[in-house]
């Protein structure tokens, strides 16, 4: 099966990309590496033993997508591409707006168009708010607090009232707890620019002498420890679930939604008690006042995707510390340079290798 997949080049994106070849897809990539770097493309061709195309591309190019499509025989999509940093989203919540809801339309718009009505949509547990109780189940209350969240929630709404005026449309919506790893060769990972907003990177910086010291939001939580209790997923876990999700849409119509995490919670301070044994390295870190927002305690009830997608989350803390830390020693070579080179392509580009790139 041919399989578009717009920012494919992320976090989770290039995971679920691994995924995609390595089960015998065709996958066609679009990415405008605004957040990313396409040298994880490169890696990806490395771990899977496999081509595929690249188009250098933002999803608000209308023109641009609807060549894609002419082009290649897609059948179905998963869309990932979207800022998604929470904090930059309350300081600019019209970029967060125009891109993550303006361009999920155009996609949309142009899937219709070209009769492409199967779609995989990377949404977020943020779509819940402040939860009244956990475990979090997907018949909860939704209530985003934050425009980042806001975004995922209304192009949720947005999808739901597609299906609603054209039932041949097939839908999953994935809500993500807190994706953290990497791939198990060091070859992929989260590489964030600047300062990292997620706790694994910045633990990982912190080790590597990136980074002075970690600096904890609250140590006053009604948790075990005081410190912030959250659902953590190995994103190769997660990448998995795409996958599964993509199975369920190819053989039903309709909109189903599901929690993706693992059930169960760890606080910030079994975290880096985690990563400091599996990894032999001391974390120093200082305690803080909490963000607004933040909740104590968040973790999703997993039951419905084990049940409808038969997924579950197959690797535990250790080794979601081990491979994290497997790519921080792994990660830098190159980026920048095949970025500076890539932006000169033209589109599409196939992936092949990198020496043949860089000659």
């Amino acid at each position: 099966m041919s399989v578009l997949v717009t920012g494919g080049a992320g976090y989770i994106g290039s995971h679920t990309v691994v995924e995609l070849l390595n089960t015998g897809n065709d996958v066609i990539v679009v990415d405008n590496f605004s957040n990313s770097n396409p040298e994880s493309l490169f890696r990806i061709s490395e771990i899977t033993g496999k081509d595929f195309k690249v188009y250098n591309l933002s999803i608000l190019d209308r023109e641009g997508l609807e060549k894609i499509f002419l082009d290649n025989n897609i059948q179905a999509v998963i869309h990932f591409a979207g800022l998604k940093a929470v904090g930059e989203s309350v300081e600019q919540p019209l970029k967060y707006y125009i891109n993550n809801i303006s361009g999920t339309l155009i996609l949309c718009e142009v899937m219709q168009k070209y009769e492409v009505k199967k779609l995989v949509f990377s949404s977020s547990a943020t779509v819940y708010g402040l939860p009244k109780a956990l475990p979090i189940s997907e018949d909860f209350p939704l209530n985003a607090t934050n425009p980042y969240g806001r975004s995922k929630l209304i192009v949720e709404e947005i999808l739901e009232d597609l299906f609603n005026s054209d039932k041949e449309w097939s839908i999953s919506i994935l809500r993500y707890f807190n994706p953290i790893g990497a791939h198990e060769s060091g070859k992929i990972g989260e590489d964030p620019i600047g300062v990292p907003n997620n706790l694994l990177p910045f633990i990982t910086k912190v080790a590597a002498g990136e980074l002075k010291e970690l600096k904890v939001f609250g140590g006053d939580y009604p948790t075990k420890d005081g410190t912030g209790v959250r659902d953590y997923i190995h994103v190769v876990d997660l990448a998995m679930g795409h996958i599964k999700a993509l199975e369920k849409i190819l053989f039903t119509k309709g909109v189903h939604i599901y929690n993706l995490g693992t059930g169960s919670g760890y606080s910030v301070l079994q975290i880096i008690a985690s990563f400091e044994k599996t990894c032999g390295k001391t974390i120093p870190y200082t305690i803080g006042e909490r963000r607004p927002g933040d909740v104590s305690a968040c973790y999703a009830n997993p039951l419905k995707a084990k049940s409808e997608l038969n997924w579950s989350t197959m690797r535990g803390i250790e080794e979601m510390c081990a491979d994290s830390w497997r790519w921080q020693l792994n990660s830098k070579k190159d980026y920048k340079k095949i970025k500076t080179i890539f932006a000169e392509m033209e589109n599409p580009y196939l992936l092949k290798s990198k020496r043949d790139f860089l000659l």
